[in-house]
């Protein structure tokens, strides 16, 4: 596995030898980080061995430009692609895919492209279908985006706290760690494409966490829970997009729950 993919093994909080211990592989949202699920690695070590990784063009700033980026090298099966090869990396059967945003998005489609990798599924906060919905707004936005965050204060006063304590994590040493232009594109595809068909395609038991102030487009989750038998469904009501950090304990009591329930 490439270095520069910030791959990390967490490790399990049970005897690997005396339990059959799955993996599971969290992923981030678009502009985040393997290290912005800190808060949920020590409590999920309990359910299995965890790993954390960086998407494509989230491992550091500098070096990349939208301009020298073919359209395959940002479009979802290539992010697909990367889930499946880590996945073949670690070697330990099939894996609990645990999902925000964008990771959310990659990790029903890898389990639609590659059922023999995935196990169960924890999908927060996304949807199969943002088609008209453009990331217009966001050059306007992007262009007053700090190129530093200074301390966690200064990232709360930005960004507001639970925002705020996300970024100061994914930044490097305050820096951000990405390109701005890169991270619009790869949204920008999800405002032209249907996911609907890989979504049908998933076979495996899935947790559908969504936030009462979300983004996702109304009705979408819970159309996703009645199209698999084996899928759960729960809007967590007041939270924002970052359910897993605005709303921990609620998260966290679904997610222990799924796993309980779904692991051998």
């Amino acid at each position: 596995m490439p270095a520069e993919s910030g791959l990390l093994d967490h490790g399990s909080a049970v005897d690997d030898e005396a339990h059959d211990v799955p993996p599971i592989l969290l992923l981030h949202g678009l502009m985040g980080r393997g290290r912005t699920w800190r808060r949920q690695i020590p409590w999920l070590r309990r359910y299995g061995r965890v790993f954390t990784v960086d998407a494509a063009f989230h491992t550091g700033a500098g070096g990349v430009d939208i301009d020298d980026l073919g359209a395959d090298e940002i479009a979802t099966e290539r992010f697909v692609a990367d889930i499946a090869e880590t996945l073949v990396w670690i070697d330990s059967g099939p894996a609990v895919l645990i999902g925000h945003s964008m990771g959310a998005l990659h990790a029903f489609c890898a389990a639609a492209a590659y059922p023999e990798l995935v196990s169960a599924l924890v999908v927060e906060d996304m949807a199969p279908d943002f088609r008209g919905r453009t990331t217009a707004e966001w050059s306007e936005v992007f262009a007053h985006w700090p190129a530093r965050l200074d301390s966690p204060a200064h990232a709360a006063e930005v960004f507001g706290p639970v925002a705020g304590r996300y970024f100061h994590d994914a930044f490097d040493d305050g820096a951000i760690h990405g390109d701005l232009g890169v991270w619009q594109a790869i949204a920008d595809e999800w405002g032209v494409r249907s996911y609907w068909d890989e979504w049908a395609a998933v076979s495996v038991p899935s947790l559908l966490i969504e936030a009462g102030n979300g983004v996702t487009p109304p009705g979408q989750m819970a159309r996703m829970a009645q199209m698999n038998p084996l899928a759960t469904h729960l809007v967590v009501e007041g939270a924002g997009h970052l359910v897993h950090d605005d709303r921990p304990e609620t998260y966290r009591g679904a997610v222990e729950a799924f796993l309980s329930s779904t692991l051998p």
